[in-house]
């Protein structure tokens, strides 16, 4: 088994741990896998924690208290190298459960409930030394009618798996396979940074990199948009409209891009630094002020080109640092909603 293979099949049993998610087993799974100062870091509110036992306590337990029948359902799970040589593995999916009572105080909804995330895990000889990690945490509120921000302009839906449908098992490693979906990746990223300090949107030449029936699998907050015209109009235009410097401060951030066969993936945390300085993306007026970003991503390529694109997107951390709390609004604007646990009762018959 190839090095890479064996730091995926090191997560199996944390993964299957959080499938039937029994408690005894995902410990156990947690401190087998994790070293006991290894980081964790997720998505706002919850923030970094040292060692598997605070992760699972402040925020798997979180998660499990909320929707009692929590389950994971991975659909894409990947590995590889960075440029110094450093290991990663790369999980997408969604959790699903009944939700049943309050989560961050999100009112439950007695309903199905899905949360997708984005994990990055960083192995050492076998063992996780780093964690980073987005949950769409926006996507509970939007399906609890809760969400007390702007609308999005892409389409809000249960974002898919790969449609090749090989994201969890597929062919054996080819490392030049997965170097040039990486290098891809990496060139394409490096020609969208083009506009528009360097010209109009032709400076992109995203016809060369992008399939003409791509999907972008935006946050919640933002949306899915399809095909470069749907990406542009929903997402890539309003966000240059706002912060039209985007890309000019590349240097001062570090990125993990890694590949395995048609996939590419990339974290940072942060990964983006740039100014809110005009009006246009998601309502927010242009503060002059500078705010960092996480943005977590997965690519799959097809036929030399992308074909889909999963990108989540710390927003209520971009929020929070621009002073909008936005629990705190979340709580005003539900206020007179009900937030008690959810019970079933009557003939199920």
């Amino acid at each position: 088994m190839s090095r890479h293979a064996a730091n995926r099949a090191s997560l199996d049993a944390l993964r299957a741990a959080q499938y039937d998610w029994d408690e005894a087993a995902l410990r156990a799974a947690l401190a087998k896998v994790a070293a006991p100062d290894a980081l964790f870091r997720l998505a706002h509110p919850f923030g970094d924690m040292v060692g598997p036992a605070a992760f699972h306590d402040g925020a798997l337990a979180v998660l499990k208290a909320a929707w009692p029948d929590v389950e994971r359902r991975d659909w894409l799970v990947m590995s590889g190298s960075d440029d110094e040589g450093a290991d990663w593995v790369g999980c997408g999916g969604h959790f699903v459960g009944t939700f049943a009572a309050p989560f961050l105080d999100i009112p439950p909804t007695g309903h199905l409930a899905h949360m997708r995330f984005h994990e990055f895990y960083r192995l050492e000889n076998g063992r996780v030394t780093g964690y980073q990690a987005l949950w769409d945490i926006p996507e509970v509120m939007m399906q609890a009618g809760a969400w007390p921000m702007v609308p999005s302009l892409g389409r809000e839906f249960c974002i898919p798996g790969p449609a090749s449908g090989d994201g969890i098992s597929r062919a054996e490693r080819d490392e030049s396979q997965s170097e040039a979906s990486r290098q891809l990746i990496i060139d394409m990223l490096n020609h969208m940074k083009r506009h528009p300090s360097q010209g109009g949107p032709e400076v992109m030449e995203m016809p060369r990199f992008w399939h003409p029936r791509m999907n972008w699998y935006g946050p919640a907050g933002i949306g899915t948009g399809r095909g470069i015209e749907g990406f542009r109009n929903w997402h890539q235009i309003p966000f240059l409209n706002g912060m039209p410097d985007r890309g000019n401060k590349a240097d001062q951030v570090t990125y993990h891009f890694f590949g395995d066969n048609d996939y590419a993936a990339v974290t940072g945390w942060p990964n983006m630094i740039q100014s809110i300085s005009h009006d246009g993306w998601l309502g927010i007026p242009p503060l002059g002020k500078e705010i960092t970003m996480r943005s977590l991503d997965f690519w799959r390529v097809e036929n030399g080109v992308i074909r889909e694109n999963w990108v989540l997107v710390d927003l209520l951390h971009m929020y929070d640092q621009i002073g909008v709390d936005v629990f705190a609004r979340m709580r005003e604007f539900n206020k007179a909603r009900n937030v008690a646990p959810v019970t079933h009762s009557g003939d199920a018959s």
